[in-house]
């Protein structure tokens, strides 16, 4: 990079960190630090909740898959069909649950519905689970800022994790909700100007040698069950469902997030956004992978960067070669923003479990100490596992990319289960004796390790389907020939009011849109 990308890099650092610095300054207690004493806007949360998902890694990753990988292309826009569905669910349910109460994690609603063993065994899983995640995440990302900015490995993992610990254990989620949609304005700014530049470089030029399939949205050639294809309709749009029920809803780094905002409506609100935000996105990166496909059939100087380079570094082999200075640090400054995102949220939430559902349970005397000390308090455990996450990137960067592989499978193993438990709690009123619902959890995760060792046939987006139907069969079971009665407090569907109906059935209707809108870019590539 040049003396002016460097500046401009150096800038953005500088302002993400004030950013935390200047919120962290008006926090005076825990409720500021971890919910934002429930005053963020929906378009603020909405537009966090999208720049979350649509990372780094997916500017990099979704135009490589569309353009290169193989069995790869435009395929991969079907996960947006899972996403409206799997909202209809978390707008009804799922955050009118979490808004009933006065905390800041959602395992203190399972202590409510089925008590303190369930809710510690979920939020350790939680624990070890997100900390593993964000280390592989930011190993992932910084892969591509040590190669665009040329620094050592290790130095681009330590220098992300040290400017998110810093404007997150300072600044909290609020600093995490500001930075993420200054995160997401970049990202739209590089990706426009990615395709600016190529569009540019293509201009007339009309004959591509491209394999048009990589152009099908829609693949109704499998079921995933029998061939491990993936990137079919049906392990997309059934596994996807429970997946982003289970990531939105369940997973308190997002959950925390609707916990944030200034009311019940604004949070349903955001759920909204998020989905118009993301699915804007979304389109524009994949737009991009289509015009990487065609700058790849016609520009020999590209093929030839890329003869010996594995998929992923399509993007930024584009940018170190393509992308002129000034306009570089830009880019650079985009990705390095989305890489810190991976960290802010992960860190926060998982201090905000460590105190509600460790430190308070153990140490029951923590309650009554002051607001400054508690909030102190939850800085410190912000720093730890910001430490921890970036242990765990280095061992993962010493590993082979096998381990990290196994890592982000056993994600996949926990998504249904996790879902499991909550949604029993949701819509069902019936007392259920504890240790059903956890037996119901490892079952589940036993099903889907079963199916990774001895069915490698079945893709593994099918695992978030069925390690939900096994963590619920046996809880349901047990129901049967047991009669605890039923638990009055659980809310039902006859209390949900109107406008919320409407918001659902608007859902239901983006379904529809988005089905239609692939039809229409299906045929418009096809002429």
């Amino acid at each position: 990079m040049d003396t002016i990308d460097w500046i401009i890099v150096f800038a953005y650092s500088v302002c993400v960190v004030g950013i935390g610095y200047i919120i962290g300054k008006k926090q005076k207690n825990q409720s500021d630090y971890y919910i934002a004493s429930q005053k963020a806007s929906a378009w603020l949360t909405g537009s966090s909740l999208a720049a979350n998902q649509v990372s780094a890694i997916s500017l990099i990753g979704v135009p490589a898959f569309i353009a290169v990988k193989h069995n790869g292309g435009l395929t991969w826009l079907q996960y947006e069909l899972a996403l409206p569905l799997s909202m209809i669910f978390i707008i009804l349910f799922v955050i009118p649950a979490f808004r009933s109460y006065q905390g800041f994690s959602i395992y203190e609603w399972l202590d409510r519905r089925f008590g303190m063993q369930t809710r510690v065994f979920l939020a350790l899983v939680f624990l070890l689970s997100r900390s593993l995640a964000t280390g592989v995440a930011i190993v992932a990302t910084s892969y591509v800022v040590s190669v665009l900015i040329g620094l050592d490995m290790y130095i681009s993992i330590i220098s992300i994790s040290i400017i998110s610990l810093i404007y997150t254990s300072i600044g909290g989620i609020l600093a995490d909700i500001y930075t993420d949609v200054m995160q997401l304005l970049v990202l739209l700014l590089s990706t426009l100007l990615f395709c600016g530049i190529i569009l540019y470089v293509i201009n007339g030029h009309t004959a591509f040698s491209i394999d048009y399939g990589r152009l099908r949205i829609f693949n109704f050639d499998s079921l995933g069950i029998t061939d491990g294809n993936t990137f079919t309709l049906a392990p997309m749009l059934c596994g996807g469902l429970f997946l982003y029920i289970s990531y939105y809803g369940f997973d308190q780094s997002q959950a925390q997030r609707f916990l944030s905002c200034k009311s019940l409506n604004a949070a349903q609100n955001a759920a909204i956004i998020n989905i118009l935000l993301r699915f804007i996105v979304v389109l524009m990166y994949s737009f991009l992978g289509v015009l990487l496909l065609l700058l790849l059939s016609m520009d020999n100087a590209l093929q030839s960067l890329m003869s010996n380079q594995p998929p992923d570094m399509l993007v930024p082999t584009f940018i170190k070669h393509y992308i002129p200075a000034g306009l570089k640090g830009v880019v650079v400054s985009g990705i390095l923003a989305a890489s810190m995102s991976s960290m802010d949220s992960a860190i926060n939430s998982l201090s905000a479990i460590t105190y509600n559902d460790a430190l308070q349970l153990v140490f029951p005397k923590i309650k009554n100490i002051s607001d400054t000390a508690t909030l102190f308090l939850s800085r410190v455990l912000t720093v730890f596992w910001g430490i921890v996450t970036t242990l765990f990137a280095i061992i993962f960067a010493e590993s082979s990319e096998t381990v990290v592989e196994i890592v982000n499978k056993i994600g996949s193993l926990l998504y249904g289960p996790i879902c499991a438990v909550f949604i029993i709690g949701m819509i069902t009123k019936k007392k259920i004796h504890k240790c059903a619902v956890i037996g119901g959890f490892v079952t589940g995760i036993m099903v889907n390790v079963c199916i990774w060792l001895f069915l490698p046939s079945v893709s593994w987006m099918w695992w978030n389907a069925t390690g939900f139907f096994a963590a619920v069969l046996v809880p349901f079971i047990v129901s049967i020939f047991t009669d605890s009665g039923y638990d009055d407090s659980i809310y039902n569907i006859k209390t949900f009011s109107s406008k919320v109906w409407c918001k659902a059935i608007a859902l239901v209707m983006w379904f529809f849109v988005v089905i239609g809108i692939f039809l229409v870019i299906e045929i418009l590539l096809s002429q």
